[in-house]
């Protein structure tokens, strides 16, 4: 399926989304990341990362899925940027999260979270 961060590219997808599709696929990516972390050791780091601009599939599963694993933190993307020496003027993130913006960015929509295992 493609996803909303395509829409400049695919300006159809607007109207092959509704509600209850976003909502089967916030279960669908919640699942996938749960799956992935149980997979990950101390000190460990699973990336969420979507093709998305949804709040609802980006900052909210990753808000839900550290308020139920607390052995989990959020590592910021500036820090994981610059330990690959990796310079992105005007970083666009929140709260430590990294997103990408069609109309701001001039490409896809992208959003990534970095999350570590603590123990």
């Amino acid at each position: 399926m493609q996803r909303l961060g395509t829409l400049r590219r695919n300006p159809d997808l607007k109207w092959r989304q509704s509600p209850e599709s976003v909502l089967e696929l916030t279960a669908k990516q919640s699942a996938i990341l749960e799956a992935a972390a149980r997979l990950v050791k101390g000190g460990g780091r699973v990336v969420y990362a979507t093709c998305s601009v949804l709040e609802a599939e980006n900052e909210a599963i990753v808000r839900s899925f550290l308020a139920a694993h607390p052995n989990f933190r959020l590592i910021p993307a500036e820090q994981v940027l610059a330990e690959q020496k990796i310079e992105v003027p005007s970083l666009p993130a929140e709260g430590g999260m990294f997103a990408l913006f069609p109309h701001l960015h001039q490409t896809d929509g992208f959003f990534a979270a970095v999350l570590e295992r603590t123990q």
